[in-house]
């Protein structure tokens, strides 16, 4: 399994966020822009949530297993894998929907005067940081569940060079 690159997190991100910057301005210059739901950043949030309490839990199981705790449940490695999916997959997913609203935030910063606008930009501002809230999380998960590199004594660097 490939480790999650913060380039292709950004590259995603900013690429979303100025197509969607671009959008919003055709948008609403042919009709009504769409709102910003105000569940977009709860829902976000809720998922870095379960992505935090999945890497604690399993760094806590983990470590029981790696100190030999009498009793520890220890980690199903099919288990680590598919919760390093789901957070790969989720950050991703929120490098995405921080871009999309991120260019929505920065069109509706030009109509802060309008007071729907204001809130508007609020719910997108809140998302953004939800999203990055997720990406942060991922990042800590698949830290988590990543293996120790194995060393060999014959050559310390054998185990970097693979």
């Amino acid at each position: 399994m490939k480790e999650l690159r913060i380039r292709v997190l950004a590259g995603v991100f900013v690429v979303a966020g100025i197509l969607c910057w671009a959008g919003a301005r055709l948008w609403n210059s042919v009709g009504t822009l769409p709102s910003v739901p105000l569940a977009a950043p709860i829902v976000l949030a809720l998922i870095a949530v379960v992505l935090l309490a999945t890497a604690l839990s399993l760094r806590a199981r983990l470590k029981a297993q790696r100190d030999r705790v009498p009793g520890a449940k220890g980690v199903d490695p099919l288990m680590a894998a598919r919760a390093v999916v789901f957070g790969q997959a989720s950050a991703l997913v929120a490098a995405l929907v921080a871009g999309v609203y991120g260019g929505t935030g920065v069109f509706l910063l030009e109509q802060l005067d309008i007071p729907a606008r204001r809130d508007q930009s609020y719910y997108a501002g809140f998302a953004v940081l939800a999203a990055i809230g997720v990406i942060a999380a991922a990042i800590f998960l698949e830290r988590v569940c990543k293996l120790p590199e194995d060393e060999d004594d014959d050559h310390p660097g054998a185990a970097s060079a693979a």
